[in-house]
């Protein structure tokens, strides 16, 4: 898969669609916590039909995860401020680190990923819509280290998971340059460019 023009590069049917948002003081301690929740959350229906009853695994379901930097945003006034993200480099490798934990603990063929560093137009048909936020708890730290709006604003790697349906692609919806992860076409379909 190669970042080309608007090639796909990744797409799923029915599963999750994992924005993950890497903070600074993110660990492997945080890193364990998100694989087993994303892997377990109930937000799929039996098949009774009963709601929020099986995970993705219980449901032989895809996960599609996209690395988004920008959900570790701190507002300064209107100008968003992502001192908090963990730096491209190392967020690479941390990221590359939660695929591969994914892919153990579930099936590797069943987890797919979009290009890291580069600008994506992320499609996701989302289901109901259900978005879910997830954290890991929160760590201990010294309140003298953090200013008053960073312990307000602080976040522990914070992520987006969306339950994307089955649905034909749109391969050329139009981008939305506001929102570089806007959703407007085919489930879980990943059309690299560019991203943030």
């Amino acid at each position: 898969s190669s970042p080309v023009g608007g090639e796909q590069i990744s797409s799923i049917g029915r599963g999750l669609c994992v924005l993950l948002g890497i903070s600074l003081e993110d660990t492997q301690r945080e890193l364990e916590h998100m694989v087993r929740k994303i892997l377990n959350l109930r937000v799929f229906e039996d098949e009774s039909g009963k709601h929020w009853s099986k995970s993705v695994m219980d449901k032989q379901y895809e996960v599609l995860c996209v690395s988004q930097f920008t959900l570790q945003c701190i507002l300064k006034g209107n100008k968003p401020d992502y001192h908090m993200a963990m730096p491209a480099e190392q967020a690479e490798c941390f990221y590359n680190n939660f695929l591969e934990q994914l892919r153990k603990a579930y099936k590797p063929e069943l987890i797919k990923d979009g290009k890291f560093g580069a600008y994506m137009q992320v499609h996701i048909q989302n289901d109901g819509p259900v978005t879910i936020e997830l954290e890991s708890p929160a760590a201990t730290v010294d309140p003298k280290q953090l200013t008053k709006l960073e312990k307000q604003q602080q976040r522990k790697e914070k992520t987006r998971t969306k339950v994307p349906s089955e649905s034909s692609r749109e391969r050329n919806a139009p981008r939305n340059k506001d929102d570089p992860s806007a959703s407007s076409g085919a489930e879980g379909d990943v059309s690299s460019e560019r991203e943030p």
